[in-house]
């Protein structure tokens, strides 16, 4: 990932790892993991959205790291993480297969971790909920401004009535083939028109387009399809864990009624935390609320576990 992708320094400069690791996954493909902090502590597990990287993590990781262990990786065709060739290799599938693998690369056997999810990483942490290599390190959850079904049909994007056209507009939108291009002004409100609420900050819509645009076209557009067809309602049921929902009011991508369906459907919801005039990209624009829900999963859920991982 080029430095010019990121920023170099303040709240949103990603903190260099304590380590650097990589997982394989079930199909071969090699992940990219940082880990943060200090061994030994109470893990958490970050996951990155559709067209981010870990440095969309920035502001969570300097935070937590602190105090807890953070690991952080890069989704499948994303970052420093490998791109599959064939379009087989996009699926919900393989990235449940790839958070298994981050986790077993990651924790000790038995140790649980608090697994943080947002938009495509939350839905990853839905795919992967009755994984067993999951099952076994999942203390609690976070799934941030994400949802399970219906995503371009609900989507507000294209500010235009629900219904086919719009439907089919946005799909077209989301799923283009086109190339980003450089980060320019146009870009940039683009960017913050779709993904973002009216009132976030120049600097953290330049973080967020700087994030989005150095994902490769052709990763971005095989996501795109897979998003589109997604249908995980069934699989919200099968995340048992203690689990918080949080949206922004003024999410188009994915609005607040995915997070009300998934908060209802959860078995065991801590609740949902929606948060006025913020749009999509939560750990970005609201970074306190989203590192304070964080912490207190961990703090409530997370310690719990450090025993395990010292007697095992």
């Amino acid at each position: 990932m080029s430095p010019r992708t990121r920023a170099a320094t303040g709240p949103f400069a990603l903190p260099a790892p304590a380590r650097e690791l990589t997982a394989v996954s079930a199909d071969g493909a090699r992940l990219h993991v940082e880990a943060h902090g200090p061994e030994g502590a109470p893990a958490v597990v970050l996951a990155h959205g559709w067209t981010c990287s870990t440095a969309f993590w920035a502001a969570q990781i300097r935070d937590l790291s602190a105090s807890y262990r953070v690991i952080a990786y890069d989704q499948r065709g994303h970052g420093r993480s490998d791109a599959p060739v064939e379009a087989a290799g996009y699926s919900t599938r393989a990235l449940a297969d790839d958070l298994e693998a981050v986790l077993a690369t990651t924790l000790a056997p038995g140790e649980r971790a608090v697994l943080v999810g947002h938009s495509m990483g939350a839905m990853t942490l839905m795919a992967a909920a009755a994984r067993p290599g999951v099952r076994e390190h999942a203390a609690a959850a976070l799934l941030c401004s994400t949802g399970s079904s219906q995503l371009v049909a609900d989507s507000l994007v294209v500010p235009l009535r629900a219904g086919a056209l719009r439907t089919r507009l946005t799909r077209r939108l989301l799923g283009a083939r086109m190339p980003m291009g450089p980060v320019t002004p146009l870009a940039r409100r683009a960017l913050k028109y779709a993904t973002m609420g009216p009132g976030t900050a120049p600097e953290r819509v330049d973080v967020c387009a700087r994030i989005v645009h150095a994902c490769p076209r052709v990763v971005r557009y095989r996501w795109a399809h897979v998003l589109d067809a997604l249908d995980l309602a069934a699989e919200v049921g099968g995340l048992t864990v203690p689990t918080a929902v949080l949206a922004g009011t003024a999410d188009r991508l994915t609005p607040p009624v995915h997070a009300r369906r998934i908060a209802a459907a959860l078995p065991h919801c801590l609740g949902l935390t929606e948060l006025a005039g913020v749009g999509h990209m939560t750990p970005v624009e609201a970074p306190e609320a989203v590192t304070a829900a964080i912490t207190e999963l961990v703090e409530t859920y997370g310690k719990t576990y450090g025993k395990v991982r010292e007697g095992a």
